[in-house]
């Protein structure tokens, strides 16, 4: 006795189970309703995989292949992008000094591939020059974050994502290189620009209230990690600029200026001190202690995105921190 069972649509697989004993053919309902069930669930097996795989390489075929060197550019890369980009972003561990990183295999291999990417540039991320050098891709687009917004080179500070008009005008020319890259999705991608643009709002109010209630009011700071956001809050940093480019290049701040800076907290001249997470040693451990016994509330912020947010978050939660330590002597040393 031969059974037939056909399976699917338009494309129709047939399994065929032969059984040769006519005799034994009277067999009960339930043992053959389980062989049943084998054979079709291997049949269908089989026609479901080659489907998938179908899917899947035409999906490819319309991903953009992207690398932001820092994380946060790498954030609004997707944002933009949304289901048409795959992005690596190189730098993303907030326990780790940006300004000591070193480039290994795998970002090689994602340089490699992206067609589009972004770095910050003034020598922050110059490891990317020789990542890119390495591997040439006629199809890739470099965005220099400070050579496109016509920073010079003698720019002292290359924390540019701070600045609050640095990210709106990146996002324009990763969309604008997207849509050269994918013109079918241009009002895809002009839709995310605008959501993104929009989303910046909370971040600017809290700029605003800032400026509005606390302006040129003092703070200490370590380093100029933050410096583009306090002063676009109108604060005023009273640390010697010496000592800040000594501490974000790794060397030893003059007696002279370290002086200063203690006297900032043992004098109380200042309402906040802001100090970079991820660049903590044994000397700002001790103005950490000098700020607590003074009773100057603590902000901590960082160089690279934090897990758990979008570069919009960060930006915002970092204004709300110096908003709590301005208002109500809170300080916040990490964020959530």
């Amino acid at each position: 006795m031969h059974l037939h069972i056909f399976i699917g649509g338009a494309k129709m697989k047939q399994c065929n189970f032969i059984f040769k004993n006519k005799t034994k053919s009277v067999l009960k309902l339930s043992a053959l309703s389980l062989s049943l069930f084998l054979g079709l669930a291997g049949c269908g097996a089989q026609n479901s995989s080659s489907n998938s795989n179908s899917s899947s390489s035409k999906t490819n075929d319309k991903i953009i292949q992207a690398v932001g060197a820092e994380n946060e550019y790498a954030d609004v890369i997707k944002q933009i992008g949304g289901d048409y980009v795959s992005v690596t972003a190189i730098m993303s561990d907030v326990g780790t000094d940006p300004h000591s990183y070193e480039s290994n295999t795998q970002d090689s291999e994602a340089v490699s591939k992206a067609t589009l990417i972004v770095e910050n540039g003034l020598g922050y991320d110059d490891f990317m020059d020789k990542l890119e050098s390495s591997s040439s891709n006629s199809n890739r687009t470099v965005i220099d974050v400070a050579k496109s917004l016509n920073y010079g080179d003698d720019t002292k500070n290359p924390h540019l994502w701070y600045k609050p008009d640095t990210m709106p005008k990146v996002a324009k020319l990763i969309a604008e290189n997207l849509e050269s890259q994918l013109p079918d999705k241009k009002d895809y991608f002009e839709s995310n620009l605008s959501k993104f643009n929009d989303s910046l709002k909370a971040f600017n109010d809290d700029l605003k209230q800032i400026q509005d209630s606390y302006a040129k009011t003092g703070i200490a700071v370590t380093e100029p990690v933050s410096d583009y956001l306090l002063e676009a809050a109108n604060l005023d940093i009273k640390t010697p600029w010496d000592y800040q480019a000594s501490v974000m290049n790794n060397t030893d701040p003059s007696p002279q200026n370290v002086k200063i800076q203690e006297d900032l907290l043992k004098n109380k001249q200042v309402k906040v001190f802001l100090y970079n997470q991820q660049a903590v040693d044994d000397s700002i451990t001790a103005l950490l202690q000098l700020a607590k016994d003074n009773n100057i509330p603590i902000v901590g912020v960082y160089e690279t995105m934090p897990p758990n947010h979008t570069y919009q978050t960060w930006m915002q939660a970092e204004a709300e921190s110096i908003i709590r330590a301005l208002k109500d002597g809170i300080s916040t040393e990490k964020i959530s």
